[in-house]
């Protein structure tokens, strides 16, 4: 199964890259499985786990991290921002 990430805000400054087309392992069922998979791959993607209040959505829905996966979803990453 693969899916397609997108990383906004600072975390796309962190990694360098706004998005990804990724063939998921089968154990990574999970929205949090997904972050844990990122963040396995060390610095800077480590960020993904240790981000406080980091909200993702998937397929333009916000939703909780243990949301499953499916083939194709569109899962997005958005790290905590202040406005003013």
């Amino acid at each position: 199964m693969s899916v397609k990430i997108y990383f906004f805000a600072g975390l796309r400054e962190a990694l360098g890259v706004s998005s990804e087309t990724l063939a998921l392992p089968t154990d990574v069922t999970s929205v949090a499985a997904l972050r844990d998979h990122l963040a396995a791959r060390g610095e800077p993607w480590s960020a993904l786990a240790s981000t406080r209040n980091l909200r993702v959505a998937v397929n333009q829905q916000m939703v909780g991290f243990d949301t499953a996966l499916h083939a194709e979803d569109e899962v997005a990453f958005f790290p905590p921002v202040t406005g003013g």
